[in-house]
């Protein structure tokens, strides 16, 4: 049996394409029906109501109260799936830190649900700033540590600028509106489309968000918090193993520095690999955008001595190691279908 990391997405996964998503793949009726419920009484639309809409909504299905709560039962879902590998570890990109303590266990189902649907109601109702991206390696992914560095000593000198994610190959920064706008005047337009502004976003990460990780301190008890099944890798890179964990310091991780400091999504792909050595990087969906992300960072890492796009694609052709969940015939590789 091949061993696996599972690796749960962000926001800004659940897109049009993944419309009806929830109604293909989430398989435990009761499960739902408590997810729907919980929502109707805080007066927020359900579930089952926005994954089976006619029509994708940006303005409606992007809204962070909503997005957050999809992207987290789609994930569920597709961790509840998975049949014929040894799961040795689960990390996550930003709010997927949420879906990795469920799925490791160190938060019930529902517990995930809380925290989840907690913070993307509160992240919502402030909406503090906003997010770009921006890459610093060329189309072939490969690395660039002086463009890299040369763009953090940009963003260092904009007033009110901070690293969100460090994402593979890209830099997901994070401010208010003057600050964005005097980096995007800074920087050339590359590939197209970067930089790129994130719909819907705030300034995830950095001390903005500081009001919201205070009112979810205060909303989202310790007791949710219990020992994982799995071990977790956090958005340093560090590792909660299972049996071993301070519990108190989950929970200040999880509603401090992980609401209010950059998150390191490159050093937690670096540490999985390194760590666990596992046959396969699994993604779940919804989505598909993260295998980009994750496939850099081993290219980063030099897994297995990859250093281009190319070289991945070789890699990849040969034995697929980088499964994405919300690709079908991926998914094939690693459930039984649903």
């Amino acid at each position: 049996m091949k061993t696996a990391v599972v690796i749960c997405p962000g926001r800004g996964t659940y897109t049009k394409t993944e419309l009806g998503y929830l109604k293909r793949h989430f398989r435990d009726a009761a499960l739902m029906a408590d997810f729907d419920a919980r929502r109707r009484v805080a007066g927020q639309d359900t579930l089952t109501d926005l994954d089976g809409a006619a029509t994708y909504s940006v303005s409606r299905h992007t809204r962070g109260d909503n997005a957050s709560a999809l992207i987290y039962a789609s994930t569920l879902a597709d961790f509840r799936s998975l049949q014929g590998v040894e799961v040795v570890a689960v990390t996550g990109n930003s709010m997927g830190w949420y879906s990795t303590l469920a799925c490791a266990g160190a938060l019930t189902a529902e517990g995930g649900f809380e925290v989840v649907n907690t913070m993307g109601t509160l992240m919502q109702e402030r909406l503090i700033g906003g997010q770009l991206i921006y890459p610093f390696v060329d189309e072939n992914w490969q690395p660039d540590p002086v463009k890299k560095a040369d763009l953090l000593a940009l963003v260092a000198g904009i007033p009110g600028l901070a690293l969100s994610i460090d994402l593979g190959g890209m830099l997901v920064l994070a401010g208010e509106e003057p600050a964005l706008k005097a980096f995007e005047a800074a920087v050339p337009v590359v590939q197209g489309r970067f930089p790129m502004r994130l719909a819907n976003h705030a300034a995830f990460h950095t001390a903005l968000q500081a009001p919201v990780a205070e009112a979810g301190r205060a909303r989202l008890q310790p007791g949710l918090f219990g020992q994982p099944e799995l071990p977790m890798i956090d958005g340093r890179g560090h590792v909660w193993w299972p049996g071993a964990c301070d519990l108190a310091a989950l929970w200040d991780y999880t509603l401090g520095h992980q609401v209010v400091e950059a998150y390191d999504f490159t050093k937690a792909i670096a540490h999985a690999a390194r760590e666990f050595a596992p046959d396969l990087f699994i993604i779940t969906g919804p989505g598909t955008t993260l295998g980009g992300a994750v496939a850099q960072s081993l290219i980063l890492a030099n897994w297995h001595g990859m250093g281009s796009k190319t070289d991945f694609q070789s890699l990849q052709n040969a034995a697929p190691f980088l499964v994405s969940m919300g690709m079908e015939d991926q998914r094939r590789l690693v459930t039984k279908g649903d």
